[in-house]
């Protein structure tokens, strides 16, 4: 549970060191709106990847051969566990070879909005989503891509507006079948 009335006397604290004054008319209610924003963006530290594997692992028979199943293009954003900067831009592909199972189309993208509502790192996201495939699936052959823009590039440091990140993380088949690594990072930019 997010401790919202700490993230309040925190964030007041916080305009104080800047130098701001935190009773001035645009900030009185700024603490306020930002614990319920954290509430809301970091919803998924509540979770386990299990727990998440479980919320939205809904599945159906699958139809005999499957061939893989391929969700692009998922938008999420999350916060980088670093600099607390925002990773935005990203684009999440998911991957998967069916056993007997098949899992909702919207479920593999509410699992990738769930696992990205944590303070992370971009190739832990790609981690935890395959994690989370895997178990919601009962398939060991997952794989996610994701490219994304974060903020610690781009507005501070260096300032590399064009900067992207992309990450893969395959497993299973994906280890090692090049095809299936080409079908699933086609068109990543």
């Amino acid at each position: 549970m997010i401790d919202t009335k700490a993230i309040e006397e925190h964030i007041r604290g916080i305009l104080v060191a800047l130098g701001e004054d935190p009773e001035r008319e645009g900030l009185i209610e700024t603490p306020a709106r930002v614990a319920r924003m954290y509430e809301e963006v970091f919803e998924g530290i509540a979770y386990s990847n299990s727990d998440i594997a479980k919320m939205f692992g809904k599945t159906f028979e699958a139809p005999a051969n499957a061939g893989p199943v391929i969700v692009r293009d998922i938008e999420v954003f999350s916060y980088c566990e670093h600099h607390m900067a925002l990773m935005y831009d990203m684009s999440v592909s998911v991957a998967y070879i069916p056993r007997d199972r098949v899992i909702g189309l919207s479920k593999i993208a509410r699992i990738c909005d769930m696992a990205a509502k944590r303070l992370q790192l971009q190739e832990r996201l790609g981690s935890d989503i395959a994690e989370i495939m895997t178990e919601a699936t009962g398939s060991p052959d997952v794989g996610v891509v994701i490219a994304g823009t974060h903020s610690c590039l781009t507005a501070r440091g260096i300032r590399n507006a064009s900067a992207r990140t992309v990450t893969q993380t395959f497993c299973g088949a994906f280890r090692t079948d090049r095809d299936l690594q080409k079908m699933l990072t086609e068109g990543v930019r």
